[in-house]
């Protein structure tokens, strides 16, 4: 049921990330508009007033239908997370190729013995739409029990014109059947398929003529994405396909400079593509030309721990420089099977050393910002979707810092609170971190 006009009071405390109406950059990163004692008020799928409890106004608390307050609960609520780089159409896992990474084979050597991207490619030739769409909506409910409401959602496992077009309905599909907020992506640039291998005029004229002019007609895709790397596509590739999909009214992204610092971070500016991700290689040159336009960086610091990359993405260097930082998943079933964004966030305090605020930013307002959401989506401010997760710690680094376990007890998505706040039953047993618990209780 959705609350038509639901109080949430005295939460301990309420990360409203307020501020510009842009990418947060620099020391911005740090700007959590954290309140104390904070209260929101959700109407009608929407944030209406967001303060102080001390503060709230009588007539709106009249309005209310319901009121949860929090008072005495060691509480943080935030914006839901925007995670901004996934994969969730595809079908089968891959733990076969996860044990021979163990075993020492390279990312890069498991795609040439035909695994890896064209491993997924196969499974969804077998799978049907349906099937693919069941898989989507098996993982839904977990992205948002760990306080994710939206995702970007990425073909790529298909590469031809049948299956790009496959994943993408079946994530159209899923949509009308999860509170889960998917972005679709158009990723048929995401390898070269093995009958086109020596063959990449022949892919190109595929995606551009037969692939764009399909997703365009069925309003499939908002972005294009291209896999521009060293061994992938070329940075003329890139550019070729990325200039076809704007003529389709798809907006640029891609995956950058992973492998090696290929000039796709520069290209990404140039193109003045809403994001480029993966980032581990960029160059100087890269991280400038992202600053001056201000181009998302949508790093994935799961990737690199669970490919064991001797580089993570340069988080540090590229905040310093002015490049709005966002961070994401990259859930697939290949580098990194994990949609948990609480993980994704310690990941990137210690080993890229972004403070706990800047992580939380680059989940949030700057993920959305990276989905081109960010007036509507990423913080809560009036005007804004009523997208919240409620955590169970009594302060915001507790989220990085108790890693492993999931610290959300409430999703709301479009002021729908997921599990009715059922963790405030008196017999509910949650698994949170309540340092500062009141001597009350």
């Amino acid at each position: 049921m959705t609350d038509a006009n639901l109080a949430i009071l005295h939460i301990h405390q309420l990360l409203t990330m307020a501020g510009p109406a842009r990418p947060r950059v620099g020391a911005e990163m740090n700007g959590l508009g954290l309140i104390a004692d904070g209260a929101v008020i959700l109407g009608d799928g929407r944030i209406r007033w967001v303060g102080p409890s001390s503060a709230v106004p009588d007539d709106l608390r009249r309005q209310c239908d319901r009121i949860v307050d929090l008072a005495g609960r060691p509480l943080v609520v935030l914006p839901g997370f925007v995670d901004s780089h996934a994969h969730p159409a595809f079908a089968g896992t891959r733990e076969e190729e996860y044990e021979l990474r163990i075993r020492g084979a390279t990312y890069e050597e498991i795609a040439a013995r035909g695994g890896g991207i064209l491993n997924s490619a196969r499974r969804v030739a077998q799978a049907s739409r349906e099937q693919i769409t069941a898989n989507i909506l098996h993982y839904a409910p977990l992205f948002l029990a760990h306080g994710t409401t939206t995702i970007e959602a990425k073909s790529g496992y298909g590469l031809s014109v049948d299956g790009e077009l496959k994943l993408l309905r079946a994530i159209r599909d899923a949509g009308a059947h999860t509170p889960l907020e998917m972005v679709p992506t158009f990723l048929g640039a995401h390898a070269y398929p093995a009958e086109y291998r020596d063959d990449h005029r022949g892919y190109l004229n595929l995606i551009i003529h037969d692939m764009l002019p399909r997703v365009a007609a069925e309003k499939l895709a908002v972005f294009c994405d291209v896999f521009c790397d060293r061994g992938f596509f070329s940075v003329a590739e890139t550019a070729e396909i990325l200039e076809a999909a704007a003529r389709f009214g798809l907006r640029p992204k891609i995956h950058a400079d992973e492998l090696a610092p290929f000039g796709a971070a520069e290209l990404a500016a140039r193109l003045n593509a809403v994001g480029a991700d993966h980032l581990e290689k960029i160059s100087p040159a890269g991280i400038r030309a992202m600053a001056d336009q201000r181009t998302v960086a949508g790093l994935l610091p799961g990737t690199a721990f669970n490919l064991a990359l001797e580089h993570y993405p340069p988080a540090r260097a590229l905040i310093d420089g002015g490049v709005p930082v966002a961070l994401a998943t990259d859930f697939n079933p290949g580098s990194c099977f994990t949609l948990n964004m609480q993980l994704i966030l310690a990941i990137a305090c210690t080993q890229m050393k972004m403070s706990p605020a800047e992580a939380l930013t680059a989940a949030t307002i700057n993920g959305a910002h990276a989905l081109d959401q960010g007036d509507r989506l990423g913080s809560l401010e009036p005007g804004k979707a009523a997208d919240l997760a409620v955590m169970d710690c009594a302060d915001y680094r507790i989220i990085p810092y108790f890693f492993g376990v999931n610290h959300c007890v409430e999703t709301i998505k479009g002021g729908r609170p997921m599990n009715g706040f059922a963790f405030l039953a008196p017999t509910a047993d949650t698994t949170g971190f309540r340092s500062a618990r009141p001597a009350s209780e």
